[in-house]
């Protein structure tokens, strides 16, 4: 009901100042899966959380981890349609730029041409900007690994290892106070960061994270790409858990008397 006693709906005017104040945010995504990256030594590691899904729906469908080359992989938070249509014009994007320069897409260059479509989606009239972050992974020619960030805004940085979606800030906070050279040493160092930060957040399971691994291969300028099984993560889970107690049992110790 209305100030001056006239009826209206008003859900499409809550829709849109809730757009507002999501999109104004600059960042905010929320609610979203809570994702993960993190630049290791000679990997690339994205850690997203899973949610669960109706019994009738085919999982496969289901996809926050994708490949938009062989040698570049992103992550995304926010609306899965906007998603797909960023992950189409990004495979295409690289397709076009390796028949034109006749060399793979460098990460940065993708991460600056999602980045600026998202820019101009919010300046075009009769638009509304794209509803996601992404987290975008992969290695240069040289061999390289590299690890960006896009925002709604269009703004995109370079990072070491951060995170997106829900639990955000304590992810990010997290990985601020434990990524160091002996973290990320390896690739086992690195998925353990992964799964111990995305654990701040994200119920324990091995059902409820998905995490795939990227690494340099033995040809130059090639990279291998893998999904680990939940029998991988939940064995992945296990060691940090076991890692867990053993520190506690040690800090216990040393308040004894």
């Amino acid at each position: 009901m209305r100030g001056d006693g006239s009826s209206k709906d008003t859900s499409g005017l809550a829709h849109y100042v809730a757009w507002i104040v999501f999109f104004h945010g600059g960042h905010r995504i929320a609610p979203a899966i809570a994702s993960v990256g993190v630049r290791g030594k000679d990997c690339i590691v994205i850690g997203v959380e899973k949610k669960s899904i109706p019994a009738l729906q085919d999982d496969r469908t289901i996809r926050k981890i994708h490949m938009i080359d062989d040698h570049v992989m992103l992550a995304f938070a926010g609306l899965s349609a906007d998603a797909r249509v960023l992950v189409d014009r990004a495979r295409i994007e690289c397709q076009s730029y390796k028949l034109t320069l006749e060399d793979p897409v460098t990460v940065a260059y993708i991460s600056r041409y999602i980045a600026n479509t998202k820019q101009r989606f919010t300046q075009s009239p009769g638009r509304r900007p794209f509803g996601i972050s992404m987290l975008i992974g992969g290695f240069d020619f040289d061999g390289h690994p590299r690890l960006f960030k896009t925002e709604p805004s269009g703004a995109y940085y370079e990072y070491l290892a951060n995170s997106t979606g829900r639990g955000e800030k304590p992810v990010r906070e997290y990985l601020e106070e434990h990524y160091s050279d002996d973290t990320i040493k390896d690739e086992a160092s690195t998925l353990k960061l992964v799964v111990k930060a995305l654990s701040q957040v994200v119920q324990s399971g091995a059902q409820n994270i998905e995490i795939a691994v990227m690494k340099r291969s033995d040809v130059p300028g090639e990279c291998t790409h893998r999904v680990l099984t939940v029998e991988e993560v939940e064995a992945l889970m296990k060691v940090v858990e076991e890692e867990r107690e053993a520190a506690e049992a040690e800090e216990a110790s040393k308040k004894k008397p």
